[in-house]
């Protein structure tokens, strides 16, 4: 199986590998959503995006933040493979789960970019993407 990670975390948080990857991963799962993809239709990570209204606009607005980040940074992450659409409702994930990613994301950094690590190890409490509003809660259920 595919190791997609759909960040809970703001995507200020990650280092240059990690926008990249996030871009790429939430890219295929629009495809999935779309409908346009044999493979991963039961992946975990796309749970959430599922149980929405119109989850294809919500990826695709989770899609517009990572690119507004890659955009901030100097990358050119190509705007016109975001599907039309957008949500104006945010979508819940429970303090459990965003600081479960936070912890896995500061192990990822602390290997992987030990100056992007120290950056954000001070932070003590988290920002979500923009998309997401934070509830009380454990790690969520779809989490593996």
């Amino acid at each position: 199986m595919i190791r997609v990670r759909l960040w809970t975390l703001h995507p200020k948080y990650l280092d240059a590998r990690g926008l990249v990857a996030l871009w790429r991963e939430t890219l295929l799962a629009q495809k999935v959503l779309e409908g346009n993809t044999k493979g991963y239709r039961n992946h975990p990570q796309l749970i959430r995006f599922k149980a929405q209204t119109d989850p294809v606009a919500c990826v695709a607005t989770y899609l517009r933040f990572i690119q507004q980040e890659a955009v901030s940074r100097g990358y050119n992450f190509d705007r016109t493979k975001i599907a039309p659409g957008q949500s104006r409702r945010r979508m819940k994930c429970s303090r459990g789960q965003l600081l479960f990613e936070w912890e896995h994301l500061k192990q990822k950094l602390k290997l992987r970019d030990p100056r992007k690590h120290a950056e954000i190890k001070q932070s003590r409490s988290p920002e979500a993407h923009p998309l997401f509003v934070i509830v009380d809660g454990d790690v969520e259920s779809w989490e593996r």
